[in-house]
């Protein structure tokens, strides 16, 4: 078992069957995206670039998907909170997904590194 898998099999439900559904609609949107842990969290990589990672909130408990570059990315569901560079899509991990935003997300964030 890799660092990586650990991450996601000590989390608790619903928290890493939500964790784990953000990795794959991630990983699935675009072969480039590959998965890494660094600064010990979920990262994924597009063209060698730090691209966004998954995280859960200490406050609320829920997950949320880190977009890297996300000050350059427009999206009214997306957090900046008190982040200079990156921002956030909060997940709630008893509720339906917002697929169609998360693939709108992930589609201006790919543009962004072509």
């Amino acid at each position: 078992m890799t660092g990586l898998d650990n991450f996601y099999l000590q989390k608790e439900e619903p928290i890493k069957s939500c964790l784990l559904a953000l990795k794959e609609i991630i990983l699935s949107y675009d072969i480039r995206i590959t998965p890494n842990l660094k600064y010990g969290l979920p990262f994924f990589i597009f063209n060698k670039k730090n691209f966004c990672y998954l995280w859960v909130d200490k406050k609320t408990k829920q997950p949320y998907i880190g977009f890297v570059e996300g000050k350059k990315l427009n999206h009214p569901m997306l957090i900046s909170g008190n982040r200079v560079r990156m921002k956030i899509l909060m997940v709630d991990s008893n509720e339906d997904f917002p697929i169609l935003v998360i693939e709108n997300i992930l589609n201006q964030a790919i543009d962004l590194y072509k």
